[in-house]
């Protein structure tokens, strides 16, 4: 079962957006480090709820998950879910 986001949980912080956005690099490279970044907090958040390390994570275990939070959103409420939109 996916836990509940805590409203302290982000995918980039403002450090490391400014770190970010100070680094010599084009808007697309910009973007898809940010991209980068938050996905990798959203790979270890899955590794941890399937009990997997993220470097033995396979797609269709990440597709489970996102379902699983899906139908968590739909289901009980955005609150409930991990992912908040």
């Amino acid at each position: 079962m996916v836990e509940s986001q805590q409203p302290t949980t982000q995918f980039l912080t403002p450090e490391e957006s400014a770190d970010v956005d100070k680094a010599l690099l084009s808007s697309p490279e910009k973007f898809l480090t940010r991209l980068t970044i938050s996905s990798l907090r959203l790979l270890q958040q899955i590794a941890k709820d399937t009990g997997v390390a993220i470097e033995e994570l396979t797609h269709q275990q990440v597709i489970d998950w996102f379902e699983n939070d899906g139908k968590i959103r739909r289901e009980q409420g955005i609150e409930a879910a991990f992912l908040k939109w």
